[in-house]
């Protein structure tokens, strides 16, 4: 019997949470994504993208915006898609607001400078993250690409 699963990505993922890149075209990688255990722990929540400052930065995906403004002196977008899954864009000066639908077509704002340890010009830190915040899974937000490959593994036994 064989499972279809999504390499670096939740289990069970449906066709429609495959996400889109969030800058235009693909960008460089510059820190990935670096899992705490627990998650409570040090680590990297999401990856650094390589960006230019005020560059247009797109919805990933059909999502409502739960969250668009500052958050610890930083600028955050923060959107809920279908499914569960969460995903946050920093440092992003909001072109959207909470309660808004968008689509991967929808500019959310644009790129700003100042992430810390970016070695490019402007770095977004994408992040997902699936259910609520008091619970949240963290995952690489690079595994729920369209452009990721789906690998079929068998199922244990």
């Amino acid at each position: 019997m064989l499972c279809l699963t999504w390499v670096g990505a939740a289990p069970a993922v449906a066709d429609d949470v495959r996400l889109d890149w969030p800058l235009r075209p693909a960008p460089a990688v510059t820190r990935g994504f670096d899992a705490p255990s627990p998650d409570w722990r040090p680590g990297h929540r999401g990856v650094d993208l390589a960006g230019k400052p005020g560059q247009p930065v797109y919805a990933a995906g059909a999502a409502t915006v739960v969250f668009a403004g500052s958050l610890a002196g930083r600028p955050v977008v923060s959107l809920a898609h279908p499914g569960g899954l969460r995903t946050s864009y920093e440092p992003v000066r909001a072109a959207v607001r909470a309660g808004q639908a968008v689509t991967a077509a929808t500019v959310i704002g644009s790129l700003a400078t100042g992430h810390t340890g970016c070695r490019a010009a402007a770095c977004l830190h994408w992040g997902a993250m699936w259910g609520p915040a008091s619970g949240a899974r963290y995952v690489d937000p690079l595994g729920l690409l369209r452009s990721t490959p789906v690998r079929l593994k068998p199922l244990g036994g």
